[in-house]
């Protein structure tokens, strides 16, 4: 397989790139007369301690500003501080990495030798800087230490793009001073000890092999190996122990998906792997097509992207991930760029096309197209076939895709997901063709406290929760799935998430509804507050709300890490109102909640809705919960939907339809009745059963 054209072919053969070239040139430019391409002296710091302490949104970066010592949160908050310079440097630090991979790309776009000499300065300064950083005495415990970062992990991705932009200029025949030369390779021969130094550590004594660390640490070695044409030093790391080919196999689940079922990680790791694919093919040696030991592979992974966007491309955050940022759109776009140019892969383009929206590029006017773009289409690929469902038995996620429906569905039941992992199990993310109704809502920067009193937590997804507390981490198990193209059914249960209590979450999706059947049994003789959460990220309407004046504890237990004690802390989050079911009541004594859900307009201007219909049985409390907002912006409240029972065992039973209401009815503790009004013969009677689950009679 072979990568892209040489940026100079791409100009005479592809229209869009010259325009892109020049838009990028101008981006340089600005920045040169702003100043502010000069080179730190100090190292950076933690990235994830770029937040605001108040609204626990990330703060501001502007590339052009020259140097910081105040920083500003969206909403205003100015914050100062050492760990707030640390990651402001970060920033800075990778920001001028970039355009030195920038200069050297418009260079061999557009031949004017002045970018050159802007990527070839930034080079040979980083390079002549790098051992005056010391080996960083301010990072935390737990982090491989580097050195013009807190973490070394930090320091590998920045090294491949400054690298990458080495590599680059020497492919367009710029030649470094004997002087220069020396500075760099003295940096690269430092840089190779480090990472040699780490991944002995990670492999060999932590016995960690599978770390996404490894695969940025290979990554910039195999950038180093390049840069000095070490050929056989780069085939021993891809064939030993933690090396590509390892880490593929261990790193990666056989579904394709990255071991900690993040997909944020996921990108992160499938990055790190084409860039030494990219390195590679400099010696010949072609990785793109190698699988791991049980099939895993990098067209895999990004098939796997493919099928978990929504329709409009943007990726779910499952577990520890943003929901959005911009740094992470340009790493999609540039493994997307790729799975399109090397793969053909059609499903990539509509997340391609959203990872350039969120950057505000929608004609992709961005390094990453230039570099790895290959089509002539806006979109880099033909038109894109529709999808089916698809269960990732190993990683624990299932889609599920119906003919006709606009809604779609996608659930968790897998592994915890180790330091990355939520507590999560059996949480229901609903779709529809418009819009993302009912998301995970992402992670804030870790440096954020709110990262493990919120968004990891249980109350915090589409989930059961009991008496306010977490699930415990665990992993659940798919017990029967089904699809065609008309039906897709999936029953996933989790029995280890409290000390006996069985969760049993039971999808069925039609061409014309999605059912929702949660069933929830204890084994003590104790009733417990058994707690469904809905958190839609567009405000729920319905008139069957009255105003309610109350709190619910959240119970957030964290365990230090010294004693391994647990402490439990309360968080109250406000109680806003109470749904009140309507007053007619079917034979089990069941009454109905209708709600609907306006959803953003599409293309022609037309707004979809969703409608939900909920079975409260007597005893239910169903209330509107006032909460965090999204990974983006925790400040903005939400309201979630919280169906709330005092009881040894619980039904939660809900149906969605778009365009227009479905009816409930509980004809027995097993069977119910869904009715669409206005449609003859829609009438459908299923029945609950041990063995088989949920079954049409």
């Amino acid at each position: 397989m072979s990568t892209a054209l040489r940026l100079g072919e791409k100009l005479e053969k592809l229209t869009w790139a010259g325009r892109t070239a020049h838009i990028l040139k101008e981006e340089i430019d600005r920045l040169q007369q702003a100043g502010s391409l000069s080179i730190p002296k100090e190292p950076g710091g933690w990235w994830h301690q770029y937040v605001c302490p108040h609204h626990h949104t990330e703060l501001t970066f502007d590339p052009m500003r020259v140097d910081a010592s105040e920083f500003l949160c969206p909403h205003g908050c100015i914050i100062e501080g050492e760990a707030y310079r640390g990651a402001w440097l970060v920033f800075k630090h990778q920001s001028l990495a970039r355009v030195a991979l920038q200069s050297a790309a418009v260079y061999a776009a557009l031949g004017d030798k002045s970018y050159a000499q802007i990527s070839k300065r930034l080079l040979v300064e980083y390079a002549e800087q790098f051992p005056l950083y010391p080996v960083h005495p301010e990072a935390q415990s737990w982090m491989l230490k580097g050195r013009a970062f807190h973490q070394a992990l930090t320091e590998a991705i920045w090294s491949t793009t400054l690298i990458r932009a080495y590599l680059l200029l020497r492919d367009e025949g710029v030649v470094f001073e004997a002087k220069e030369q020396a500075a760099i390779d003295a940096f690269l021969g430092l840089l190779a000890g480090s990472m040699e130094e780490y991944r002995h550590i990670l492999i060999h004594e932590r016995n960690n092999a599978e770390n996404n660390y490894t695969a940025w640490l290979n990554a910039s070695l195999s950038c180093v190996y390049a840069a000095r044409g070490e050929q056989a030093a780069l085939e021993a790391l891809i064939e030993g122990q933690g090396g590509f080919k390892h880490h593929l196999s261990i790193g990666v689940k056989a579904d394709q998906l990255e071991f900690e079922g993040s997909t944020y990680y996921h990108v992160f790791v499938l990055r790190a792997y084409l860039i030494s694919a990219e390195m590679a093919q400099r010696f010949g040696i072609d990785l793109y097509a190698t699988t791991g030991a049980d099939g895993q592979s990098m067209r895999g992974m990004l098939e796997a992207l493919a099928d978990l966007a929504d329709d409009q491309g943007a990726l779910p955050a499952l577990h520890d991930g943003p929901l959005a940022r911009d740094p992470y759109a340009r790493e999609i776009a540039e493994i997307a760029e790729q799975g399109l140019a090397i793969y053909g892969i059609a499903g990539l383009a509509p997340v391609l096309r959203e990872a350039y929206r969120q950057l505000g590029a929608a004609g992709g006017e961005q390094l990453e197209a230039l570099l790895y773009g290959a089509g002539e289409s806006a979109d880099r690929a033909p038109a894109q076939e529709p999808r089916g469902s698809r269960l990732w038995p190993d990683a624990g996620f299932v889609i599920g895709r119906a003919a006709g429906n606009p809604l779609s569905f996608l659930a968790d039941f897998g592994e915890h997901g180790g330091s990355h992992g939520h507590y999560d199990k059996l949480h229901l993310t609903l779709m529809h063709t418009d819009q993302t109704l009912t998301p995970d809502f992402g992670m804030v920067p870790y440096g954020s406290p709110m990262r493990k009193s919120w968004f990891a937590e249980t109350a915090s997804h589409n989930t059961v929760s009991l008496d306010g507390r977490s699930q415990a981490p665990h992993e659940g198990r798919c017990v029967r799935y089904e699809a065609n193209d008309s039906t897709v059914y999936a029953w996933l249960q989790s029995t280890a998430a409290y000390e006996g209590c069985t969760l049993n979450r039971h999808l069925l999706l039609t061409g014309e509804w999605l059912l929702d059947w949660f069933q929830v049994e204890l084994a003590g003789e104790e009733p417990r507050s058994i707690e469904w959460w809905m958190h839609p990220a567009v405000q729920m309407q319905s008139e069957q709300l009255r105003s309610r004046d109350e709190v619910y504890k959240l119970l957030i237990e964290q365990k230090d890490a010294a004693s391994d004690a647990a402490a439990v802390s309360e968080q109250n989050l406000p109680i806003i109102g109470q749904y009140v079911a309507s007053d007619s009541v079917d034979a089990s004594g069941a009454s109905q909640l209708h709600a609907s859900y306006a959803l953003g307009s599409d293309p022609n201007g037309s707004t979809a809705t969703v409608f939900h219909t909920a079975l409260a049985q007597p005893g239910d409390e169903l209330l509107a919960v006032q909460t965090p907002g999204d990974s983006v912006d925790p400040s903005r409240s939400l309201t979630a939907m919280l169906h709330r029972r005092n009881d040894r065992q619980a039904d939660f039973i809900y149906i969605y339809r778009a365009g227009s209401r479905a009816e409930l009815t509980r004809i027995s503790a097993q069977e119910i009745a869904i009715t669409v009004p206005g449609q003859t013969n829609s009438s459908k009677r299923i029945q609950l059963t041990a063995h088989n689950g949920l079954l049409f009679i």
